[in-house]
């Protein structure tokens, strides 16, 4: 813990160097930087949170691909049931989900060092804001916007490095460390144990109801573009994902209206041309939270998109594009313009494909010309890849959300399910989502069946953007990948399944790295 929170108390000094733009972040050169005069007044204190905005899409550890909260989407998150990465083979050990036990390994280790870092960013802010020059409403936004930055590390630690809450035995099982100071102890350590789930989210909850608190006696919001700044919203949108993984059904439906108030859902267009990136300077209607990044501060090959973006340079996605598993595809309805956003091959352009499921020259060249403005020239084609995510400028550069209001609804449908009783409001939620998407959609399942109805247009609709392993070990469910002569499309090196119980419960162990330094964790 040691080196992670060292770590995580240079980083101000490191983040205020790195500017996006003038609107994004104005600063002085990093030597000229002090902790005391980061926190002397509210003006600099807004500049450490500018600074832990970056940290979101900064590189990391000098490893590719490492960039902030991209790479929690596209290494941990997406590598679930329903997205594949065409051949690259090479990642299959971290797909099948046979490094969660390896404490030493780069993958287990990047989570907890990157979600640390940005906790002791905040834990500093919490502190020292008090007493910085400003007004009372400044120091209370900023506060709040420190509290957001909090709970939204230890939701994100919490789905990683703990069992699923039913696995829990109401809490009592361990969480993560729950260090909340900057301080050391009376020993001169930073020494912690683990706390108890429970603890985590209590924690977790009352950051977001503080913040909700000081976001409202501020009576300030942030900028009209800022959608990479937290604000009441994002509060709200933090705690409605952290009582879903909790399953606080009540919770979940108490707060998810209020995270979507005043962002209402894409349009078609705006889903299907653009929805998933923004050019500096815009943003989306319906993003609450999202991650920024210029051209003139790109981390390049780094990048989220690099990894995302049917048009990225990077050689990973010209090489290797991300593609949609067949069977969940298969159940879009022919009336929905998603469909659009993966390439479907017929079943002759299916039958040239090779047993990666790269495409022959027929089907390549129909590609080319359907999408080709979403597609780099030299990009291998692959049944089933997606055209969902686009890059604003390359390599693979652009700026991505982190919560959106359809994830607030699914949130919503689904803790009303549990609740039951509420079939006609989750139905009516259900045709919110679609009405723009599908003009057929409605909806008048019940039951169990309205509960599989809201998990199959969660996998639809937030495909790609993270959710997709968290959401198979919250409801502990099997994933199941097959090949195409199963009557799936996974490249045989990723055809596996993975039962509930395998992999520690789908838990990360807590790196050897904390353990070294911590002595109240042990290696277990």
């Amino acid at each position: 813990m040691k080196n992670i929170i060292r770590l995580s108390l240079c980083a101000l000094a490191l983040t205020l160097a790195a500017a996006c733009d003038k609107d994004y972040m104005e600063t002085t050169p990093e030597s000229a930087v002090s902790p005391n005069t980061i926190f002397e007044t509210t003006d600099n204190a807004q500049l450490a949170i500018n600074g832990m905005c970056k940290m979101m899409s900064t590189q990391y550890l000098s490893v590719q691909g490492l960039n902030g909260e991209g790479t929690i989407k596209t290494w941990y998150g997406n590598f679930g049931n329903d997205l594949q990465r065409s051949n690259q083979t090479g990642w299959a050990a971290l797909w099948n989900h046979t490094m969660n036990e390896n404490v030493n390994s780069t993958y287990l280790v990047y989570p907890w060092y990157y979600y640390y870092k940005i906790i002791g960013n905040a834990n500093k802010v919490i502190e020292t804001i008090d007493s910085a020059e400003g007004t009372d409403a400044e120091r209370q936004f900023i506060k709040a916007q420190a509290l957001v930055f909090r709970a939204h590390s230890y939701t994100m630690l919490m789905q990683l490095y703990a069992y699923r809450w039913q696995d829990s035995n109401n809490g009592t099982e361990k969480g993560v460390a729950l260090r909340l100071t900057t301080s050391a102890n009376e020993d001169d350590t930073y020494d912690i144990p683990l706390s108890t789930q429970k603890e985590c989210y209590d924690q977790i909850y009352a950051d977001c109801d503080e913040a909700i608190r000081l976001f409202t006696e501020s009576g300030m919001d942030r900028g009209a573009t800022e959608f990479y700044k937290p604000n009441i919203n994002v509060a709200y949108a933090v705690k409605t994902r952290a009582a879903l993984v909790r399953e606080d059904w009540s919770t979940v439906v108490a707060s998810a209206p209020k995270a979507r108030e005043g962002y209402p859902l894409m349009s078609q267009d705006e889903y299907m041309d653009g929805g998933f990136s923004v050019t500096p300077g815009n943003t989306n209607p319906e993003w609450i939270w999202g991650v920024y990044e210029a051209e003139d501060q790109t981390i390049y090959y780094y990048s989220f998109f690099a990894y995302q973006a049917s048009d990225a340079s990077s050689s990973m996605q010209r090489t290797y594009p991300l593609a949609i598993s067949k069977e969940l595809y298969d159940q879009i309805p022919a009336s929905d313009v998603r469909r659009a956003m993966w390439l479907e091959p017929t079943d002759a352009e299916w039958a040239a494909c090779n047993a990666a499921n790269k495409a022959g020259t027929a089907f390549a060249n129909r590609a080319k010309e359907q999408y080709g403005a979403k597609l780099y020239s030299t990009s291998q084609i692959y049944a089933y890849m997606q055209f969902k995510f686009q890059c604003v400028f390359t390599p693979g550069g652009g700026s991505f959300n982190i919560y959106r209001s359809a994830e607030m609804i699914l949130a919503e449908a689904e803790a009303l399910c549990h609740i039951g009783g509420q079939d006609t409001k989750v139905q009516s939620l259900l045709n919110e989502l679609n009405k723009n998407l599908d003009s057929r959609y409605s909806c008048n399942k019940t039951g169990a069946d309205l509960l599989k109805e809201v998990k199959l247009y969660r996998r639809i609709d937030l495909w790609g953007e993270g959710f997709d392993w968290y959401d198979y070990k919250r409801w502990n469910e099997p994933i199941v990948r097959k090949t195409k002569e199963q009557g799936g499309s996974f490249q045989a090196a990723f055809a596996v399944t993975i039962n509930v119980g395998d992999g520690n419960k789908w838990t990360w162990k807590i790196p050897k790295n904390e353990t070294d330094y911590n002595k109240l964790i042990t290696l277990e």
